[in-house]
Formats: structure tokens, sequence, C-alpha cells
């Protein structure tokens, strides 16, 4: 259903990141948004991951709120 595989904008605080994307469906366009924290593995790989601990919260809270302040405008655009 995504209009293409770019996303609409991407934030981050922190190693928490939130990428919104575009969608559309029978309604029309819609924004979603994916969250992501990044960590080294063992290895010292970079990893991305979905599951965030007590330390992540408050990143995770900012980038919430700014995903929701950037839809909120680019949704009063159209």
């Amino acid at each position: 259903m995504a209009t293409n595989n770019k996303p609409a904008n991407r934030l981050r605080c922190g190693n928490i990141k939130a990428t919104i994307w575009q969608n559309v469906s029978e309604k029309g366009p819609f924004f979603a948004t994916s969250f992501s924290r990044s960590f080294k593995d063992r290895s010292g790989t970079w990893r991305n991951g979905t599951s965030f601990g007590l330390n992540d919260l408050e990143a995770l809270l900012t980038v919430a709120r700014d995903a929701k302040e950037w839809i909120v405008t680019h949704v009063l655009k159209r």
C-alpha cells in the first residue's frame, strides 16, 4: 500500500529513530510511523531493534511527539 519505498521523514533523538511513511488507502493518503533503536551487537556491528529499555523511553517520547507534530503539519497542508 505504500506509495514508494522512501520515507516521508526521519527523526532522531540519540539512538532512537522515528521513520514516517506516507501510505494510500481507499480513503486517501495517510501517515504511519515506525520506531527503532540503534545498537551495536557483540561483534561491533550496528543493528536496529524495536524494543526499548527504561533509558530509551524519554528519547522515544521525544521522537513520537516530534513525529506527531510533523504529521499534523503535513496533513493540514493538504
